[in-house]
């Protein structure tokens, strides 16, 4: 197999994926991930505080279920890989300032929301949302239960981003004991030198303590999160991470494509670029990924995402329920999204709106009384229509015709002539198929769902030209 441009890969009860080397190297350029559309790219002042609260007000008359995002943005060591919006610190006094704004912020927002409105999905990012301590993320939770009303039915979704360095079996009881059922670990490699490469050592045995205590004590979901491009990685190393991830048996999985970009995230000049595999390798590393995931009964959801059969993302992608948004594929994409900490971006409504970045103006504006968004956008009646192509393209592969027509009042192969004209190239290439019905991801284009989305991007070419994205693949 290895070596080989093209090679058919059926996942046992999900689509097949076509792996073509060609293709993959033409297509798999820099373009967004579209957790939302428009991307963050495109957000202004236009959207402001008094604005959002406005909106915020009128939303509930529509009484969708809420999504909570909480950003936890410390940690005590630099991951050199990592991306995030960040501060590592040791600093308590810092933590604690946050944290005082944190408590205020998530009471302003919930004044703003009914009560009748129930939050069904919650989930912690970071930086290192274990970074805080059980009496801290104990008042946390019990200040968005005071604010919110929460769903605590088994059809939640609270999750919470693990550190595994920072976590024990107590504390994994904790969190269980606090709510959460859901959690994702920060694996990346397992192999010890490509973790000394990239700061962070992580034992394999205090893994496997961490996923037996996490059984035990409830969690039946738990996320593994893997990197494939870092330094001294290769196939062999990578697929040893496999045999261990295999065996560990996670129920979900994201593969991401390491993005290097030393000019934008500084801790990345820590990693010796001459360490890193070459694109031919790192393509080599995904294609076995693929392979050996779907041989153990990974079904591909699509991007990063694997999950097992059973999971609720298949068991929503067969429904024809999947989403996308913030957090990735979600089964839960009807919901209102409130994001709560430095940087974080709520969806309501029509309207997106995204909190001061760093934690210093975070800090300064709910310090004053005022909540702390700076920027967004107003969704307008075209944004909606290409939000909707681009949702059932990266969630369901198809996309009917008939369908989108009554959902939203437009003639399709009017509307978006000119993406459909756009569109032949990769019909000719295979990786889709249109015709009167609608269009059709082929495996060869399963991969490439973002190159593919791109066409229906009013925004692409002048963001394109003013930023860089990372890889599709």
């Amino acid at each position: 197999m290895q070596g080989m441009n093209t090679l058919a890969l059926r996942v046992p009860n999900g689509p097949e994926i076509c792996f073509d080397r060609r293709l993959i190297e033409h297509y798999g350029g820099r373009g967004p991930r579209y957790t939302s559309y428009p991307t963050a790219l495109q957000f202004s002042d236009e959207v402001n505080a008094d604005g959002y609260r406005r909106n915020a007000l009128a939303s509930n008359a529509s009484a969708a279920p809420l999504s909570l995002y909480v950003h936890i943005p410390f940690c005590r060591s630099l991951c050199y890989y990592c991306g995030c919006n960040k501060v590592v610190t040791r600093n308590q006094t810092r933590v604690k300032r946050y944290l005082d704004r944190l408590h205020r912020e998530l009471r302003m927002q919930g004044e703003l929301f009914s009560h009748e409105r129930k939050v069904e999905q919650v989930h912690f990012g970071g930086g290192t949302p274990t970074y805080l301590d059980a009496r801290q993320l104990n008042a946390l939770m019990a200040d968005l239960r005071g604010a919110f009303s929460f769903d605590d039915s088994d059809e939640r979704e609270f999750s919470i981003e693990i550190d595994p360095r920072t976590v024990d079996g107590e504390r994994i009881r904790e969190l269980w004991g606090l709510g959460f059922n859901r959690l994702s670990l920060g694996i990346q490699d397992f192999d010890p030198v490509v973790q000394k490469a990239v700061n962070r050592t992580q034992p394999t045995a205090k893994i496997l303590r961490l996923l037996v205590d996490a059984r035990r004590a409830g969690f039946e979901s738990i996320s593994f999160d893997l990197i494939y491009g870092l330094p001294f990685q290769t196939i062999d190393s990578f697929d040893r991470t496999l045999d261990l991830v295999i065996g560990m048996q996670p129920d979900r999985l994201a593969v991401y494509n390491y993005a290097h970009l030393p000019q934008r995230f500084k801790g990345q000049r820590m990693i010796d670029e001459a360490a890193l595999p070459q694109a031919a390798l790192k393509l080599e590393i995904l294609h076995r990924t693929i392979d050996r995931l779907g041989d153990a009964g990974y079904v591909y959801i699509g991007m990063d995402h694997f999950a097992l059969p059973g999971d609720a993302l298949v068991r929503a992608r067969l429904a024809g329920s999947l989403q996308r948004n913030f957090q990735g594929y979600s089964t839960h994409g009807d919901c209102d999204l409130v994001g709560l900490g430095a940087s974080a971006i709520s969806r309501v409504g029509n309207v997106y709106a995204q909190n001061a970045v760093t934690t210093a103006v975070y800090e300064t504006l709910i310090g004053n009384g005022q909540l702390a968004i700076q920027k967004g956008i107003v969704v307008d009646s075209d944004d909606r229509l290409r939000a909707a192509v681009i949702q059932v393209l990266m969630c369901h592969d198809r996309l009917s015709f008939d369908t989108f027509e009554a959902r939203h009042g437009v003639n399709f192969a009017r509307y978006f002539k000119r993406e459909l004209e756009r569109l032949q190239p990769l019909v000719r290439d295979g990786l889709t198929i249109v015709d009167r019905d609608g269009i059709l991801i082929t495996p060869k284009g399963r991969l490439l769902l973002r190159s593919i989305a791109m066409i229906f991007d009013r925004y692409i070419e002048t963001e394109l030209a003013e930023t860089r994205f990372s890889k599709a693949i």
